[in-house]
């Protein structure tokens, strides 16, 4: 019995549904079906033809053939079936993702031609598809990029087929930003150019913030100019062009005097503004290929290479020392400060920048040992003057518990009479191995390290004893002027410690004089007016120390009351032989008179310079002329034989 094949019923049954295929292997499957289908035809007939054989098992045999023929066909389509529909997920999904992307894209032909574009590259560039598609990629471009930048991308694209790295590129509408761009080559079958895709984003933003973070970290955020860090680069690099060229460099150490006084009475945003003018004018001082920093605080740096001529460097110096003389005006306030400037030279000084930096700061302090307002060369010397100051430092901390302070009184007469009527209290260091160690050497570095508080505290009580006991004496009209530091009125207390000790020794006020120097003056805090207030209100007097030299103006003396006006010594100096030192002092006494106040000529030290005050009528003298400073013992020793004291009990 011959079995009967109902093909599309018992074979096509078992094929899945066909999804949609391209043309060309569309074509290939027909074919093969209709191989297939021309195998069945065959092996039909071949059944048809043996049909009625003598083999009863033939039929089965070619309907078992048959079946196998046509299995095979679709066993092909089915297997077939997986990798197309994998291809057209892996397609709909590559461009679900170039239309979908966030980072631009363009695609170039072999032609450097754009061919496509997706939706971010608008976006981003503002060109649509129409206005690109055809166009060459340097419509983009921008004129920021260097030749050898494009040099290096061509050359990197030709060797590898692949380039990325920062460029700027240019909008339709003309701004520029900075993209990062990644650049891919497509080959054809035979190795040639076919496609190159370009993958890009906008990096501007973050670009920016790393261009602030590396500015602050590099400048100095207040005066713009170099910091710290950055000047250590560049004058390595400095050193290093110098080496290899056999040049000199020079270094320049500045320091503002008197700006710490500035900045303590005006207030930081007056020192600030200082600042900002300072360095304005130190750059205009200097060649385009120096490097001006600022260190910190009042303190800039300026590094001059290639400087063979010690002459041009000093040139160099005093223009910046006669720039920062000039006056400051600070909104209502003019003010004047100086510079005191240290140079160091490589390679004859030091080959390294660590030792070049100490030794321009040595220099600098020479230049204000000899005065300030000027430049001073480094020496050998200074590097051992700078190891006496570390060790004078050191001693100094010490010095107040080993008892090595002293207070010494130096006599204030009376013009002309010469009788003396005040004393000033001047502490005296007995250093146990460098002996006396002058107060202005020592007074300084009690401010910088901190023990002027201390110091100055410990001077007021030992004149309020002294005083004490002078009074108990018999001599109750002799005050005692007691110096006081800018930074004691910053401190806790600031006076009302000083009335409640004068209160508990039961000591009355009147035997005191506290002198200030005109940098106080400018203090606008209200607590610096109240606690000067505070002192004049219990009877004890306000003297100006130094008047002259600093902040002179006849507001400051307004503002506060002030009792006696102290003209520097340095206008004293050379009262006798300059005509223009005499007649400042002059108008100091008229115009201390016309506001009611005394005046005291300091540095007296010959009978021309007395009678010149005698003459201005100035009230008061102290100097060598009359007496140096001296032990409370001496001083009693000497009121005693001008019988102005009685003898002690």
């Amino acid at each position: 019995m011959a079995v009967k094949w109902n093909l599309s019923k018992d074979i096509f049954r078992y094929a899945p549904p066909m999804p949609p295929l391209p043309r060309r292997l569309l074509a290939r499957l027909v074919l093969l079906g209709v191989v297939a289908a021309a195998a069945a035809v065959g092996l039909f007939g071949l059944y048809i033809a043996y049909a009625g054989g003598a083999d009863p098992a033939w039929p089965d045999t070619a309907g078992a053939a048959l079946l196998a023929v046509a299995c095979s066909a679709l066993l092909c389509l089915a297997l077939l079936r997986r990798p197309v529909r994998a291809i057209e997920e892996e397609l709909q999904l590559a461009s679900s993702v170039y239309q979908a992307s966030g980072e631009a894209m363009f695609v170039t032909d072999e032609k450097n031609r754009i061919v496509a574009v997706n939706p971010a590259f608008t976006r981003l560039t503002g060109y649509a598809p129409h206005e690109v598609i055809g166009q060459d990629p340097k419509i983009l471009g921008s004129e920021r990029n260097d030749k050898t930048l494009y040099l290096a991308m061509w050359n990197s694209l030709e060797a590898t087929g692949q380039w990325q790295g920062e460029i700027w590129n240019r909008r339709k509408n003309g701004s520029e930003y900075a993209e990062w761009l990644t650049i891919t080559t497509v080959r054809n079958a035979e190795g040639g150019l076919h496609r190159r895709i370009a993958l890009f984003s906008d990096i501007t933003e973050s670009k920016q913030a790393d261009e602030l973070i590396w500015q602050q970290a590099n400048y100095d955020t207040l005066t713009g100019l170099p910091n710290r860090r950055l000047f250590n680069d560049r004058l390595k690099q400095e050193l290093r062009r110098a080496e290899r060229g056999h040049k000199a460099l020079a270094l320049l150490f500045i320091d503002l005097d008197r700006f710490k006084e500035v900045n303590d009475a005006l207030g930081h945003s007056a020192g600030d503004e200082l600042l900002v003018e300072a360095s304005r004018r130190i750059v205009a001082c200097v060649r385009e290929s120096d490097t001006v920093a600022r260190l910190g605080g009042d303190e800039f740096t300026v590094t001059l290479p290639a400087m063979e001529d010690p002459g041009a460097v000093e040139r160099i110096a005093q223009t910046i020392v006669q720039s920062l003389a000039e006056p400051f005006v600070l909104g209502r306030e003019t003010v004047y400060v100086s510079a005191s400037i240290g140079i160091t030279e490589y390679p004859v000084d030091a080959e390294d920048i660590e030792t070049l930096l100490r030794h321009a700061d040595q220099a600098m302090y020479a230049a204000k040992e000899a005065g300030r307002n000027g430049y001073s060369w480094f020496t050998p010397a200074m590097q051992y003057a700078a190891q006496v100051r570390r060790g004078l430092v050191h001693d100094l901390r010490g010095a107040l518990a080993a008892g090595q302070f002293e207070v010494y009184y130096q006599p204030i007469v009376e013009l002309p009479s010469r009788r003396v009527v005040k004393a000033e209290a001047l502490l005296r260091w007995h250093h146990p191995e460098r002996g006396m160690v002058s107060p202005e050497v020592f007074i300084p570095l009690a401010e910088e390290v901190g023990l002027i508080n201390e110091i100055g505290e410990w001077v007021f009580h030992q004149v309020a004893g002294q005083a004490r006991h002078w009074r108990a004496a018999g001599l109750d009209d002799l005050p005692i002027s007691v110096n006081k530091s800018p930074r004691q009125f910053a401190g806790v207390g600031g006076g009302q410690d000083w009335l409640a000790h004068l209160k508990g020794i039961e000591l009355p006020p009147v035997g005191l004089i506290v002198e200030i120097t005109e940098g106080l003056l400018l203090d606008e805090r209200p607590e610096v007016a109240e606690r000067l207030r505070s002192f004049r209100a219990a009877g004890i007097q306000i003297a100006i120390d130094d008047f002259g030299t600093g902040y002179s103006a006849l507001s400051y003396l307004q503002k506060f009351d002030i009792d006696i006006v102290k003209i520097d010594k340095s206008f004293v100096q050379h009262l006798a032989t300059d005509g223009r030192d005499r007649a400042l002092a002059e108008a100091i006494v008229a115009m201390a008179h016309k506001l009611g106040l005394k005046v005291v000529a300091e540095g007296v030290e010959t009978e021309a310079q007395q009678d010149r005050l005698i003459a201005a009528g100035c009230d008061y003298a102290q100097g060598y002329l009359y007496a140096r400073p001296m032990p409370s013992a001496d001083f009693e020793a000497m009121l005693k034989s001008a019988g102005q004291m009685a003898a002690a009990a």
